[in-house]
């Protein structure tokens, strides 16, 4: 059974950073690549950042570039997001999501995680 499993998200400061990490069980990761998806109240799901399979190409989406930083470690079955510089509008429930050999699109996702929570107080 898949599981990808988001932690790191909570409670912080304009200005201020985190790191949100997805664990991966249940698939051979190093043959996934790899998204974070946020999704804001109202809004539609959005892809900030992906990353391939080995980690030699990385996305950004133009609202995060330059803040937000996406990595992985095959050895360990994670790909992170560390988030700096964190705004008001940065607040949404942030997803893992992993795709076969592409990199993932809102459309086109193999597995989720359940989301992890980032509010960022004004």
């Amino acid at each position: 059974q898949v599981q990808l499993v988001e932690s790191g998200g909570g409670l912080v400061q304009a200005g201020g950073s985190l790191r949100l990490s997805c664990a991966a069980s249940g698939l051979t990761f190093s043959n996934y690549a790899m998204g974070w998806f946020r999704q804001a109240p109202g809004e539609e799901r959005l892809l900030l950042a992906d990353i391939t399979n080995s980690g030699g190409s990385t996305y950004y989406e133009d609202s995060v570039k330059g803040r937000f930083t996406i990595s992985r470690v095959n050895s360990n079955n994670t790909v992170y997001l560390q988030m700096n510089s964190l705004k008001p509008e940065d607040t949404a429930v942030y997803y893992c999501a992993g795709r076969f050999g592409l990199v993932p699109t809102r459309d086109r996702v193999d597995y989720w995680g359940k989301g992890t929570l980032v509010t960022v107080s004004s």
